[in-house]
């Protein structure tokens, strides 16, 4: 018996927000002051430190609960499931229902009860509840996912991550340009199959480092110093994410069993290019070996930091040959791996 993911979807958003679209942005230092370079130089380099070229917005209509309805959608689709039959439905995100051109976050219900409603699930048996744990939040609920399916409180869940990310920017901070909207759900079932999840693990790191990603003021003082929005400590969060992340790999790899040779694929949450990619490099100098060629499918090129939803959207897309020059085979060992808020990192070892 195995626990695996049988079912996926996506949601993504049409609007597409192009690098160009911030030339005419207001961009100013936290303390307020201007920041002494034209809006292109800035921009340029931000693409160069991110690999971001666009992102993607969700139309005003819709929330992330909405979002994150449409993506299970699909995934209860592929999987060919009756919705009556899950146990559980995991949301993970982290800013709730927050409506265009609002400031207010709405998150009762939860959201994870709302796409049960959207569903029109009549269960009661089946749970849905919410997970905040920052951008790991997907990977934590599969992991969740399965202890309930262990532990015979389950059989099958859906779990989700879906953010609307653009409606909680402060716009004039150039980190706003990193993030995006989207939504990635999975189903996650126990199978008379071998591989599926084969290790995982998760950790917390809060003594210093809790407060690295946070709310906070606008970089414009002349707005309310009520309102808040999303803010890190970008050089602190790379340098921790480089120190943690591929020990951590490394101990999660090493718990499965697997060669890292036999390792086929590696989906990082997309939360900037240079930074994924210098944390696969510090991985494989664990084992003593070069990157190989193709390990790391990227999205975010074109789809930006939708935090929870970037890994389970990245390995629909996969899954369903959407992304140019990366595949998955039957019998082929993944890893997920996930840094953020809180500061949280997890992975899981997969084999699909």
């Amino acid at each position: 018996m195995s626990i695996k993911i049988t079912g996926t979807g996506n949601y993504i958003p049409a609007l597409i927000e192009k690098n160009e679209s911030f030339h005419q942005h207001e961009f100013l230092n936290a303390d307020g002051s201007d920041i002494n370079h034209p809006n292109k130089t800035i921009v340029d380099k931000f693409k160069a430190i991110t690999g971001i070229t666009e992102r993607r917005y969700a139309d005003d209509r819709l929330t992330s609960s909405d979002l994150g309805f449409l993506a299970a959608q699909k995934a209860i689709e592929d999987a060919n499931i009756d919705p009556e039959t899950i146990d559980y439905i995991i949301c993970a995100h982290n800013f709730g229902d927050v409506k265009a051109n609002t400031i207010q976050s709405d998150i009762l219900p939860c959201l994870a009860s709302r796409v049960k409603h959207n569903l029109r699930i009549k269960n009661p048996k089946c749970v849905a509840y919410d997970i905040l744990f920052g951008c790991p939040g997907w990977i934590e609920g599969v992991i969740q996912a399965k202890a309930f399916i262990k532990s015979g409180m389950a059989k099958r869940c859906l779990v989700i991550g879906s953010e609307t990310l653009s409606r909680v920017v402060d716009k004039h901070d150039r980190d706003s340009m990193i993030y995006s909207d989207g939504a990635g759900a999975t189903i996650v079932e126990e199978l008379e199959d071998e591989g599926g999840i084969l290790a995982h693990e998760t950790a917390s790191f809060t003594y210093d480092e809790a407060y690295y990603l946070y709310f906070g003021n606008s970089n414009n003082q002349d707005l309310c110093r009520d309102t808040r929005y999303i803010k890190m400590h970008g050089r602190k969060i790379y340098e921790f994410a480089l120190t943690n992340v591929p020990l951590a790999m490394k101990t999660y790899l090493d718990k499965s069993g697997i060669d890292i040779k036999d390792l086929k694929k590696i989906l990082i949450h997309q939360a900037n290019e240079k930074m994924d990619e210098a944390i696969i490099q510090r991985f494989y100098k664990l084992y003593k070996m070069d990157v190989p060629e193709g390990i790391i499918p990227m999205s975010i090129h074109k789809l930006g930091n939708s935090s929870v939803a970037t890994i389970p959207t990245l390995f629909d897309l996969i899954r369903n040959n959407k992304l140019e020059h990366h595949s998955i085979n039957k019998g082929d060992v993944i890893i997920f791996a996930s840094v953020g808020a809180g500061m949280h990192i997890n992975a899981i070892v997969y084999k699909y």
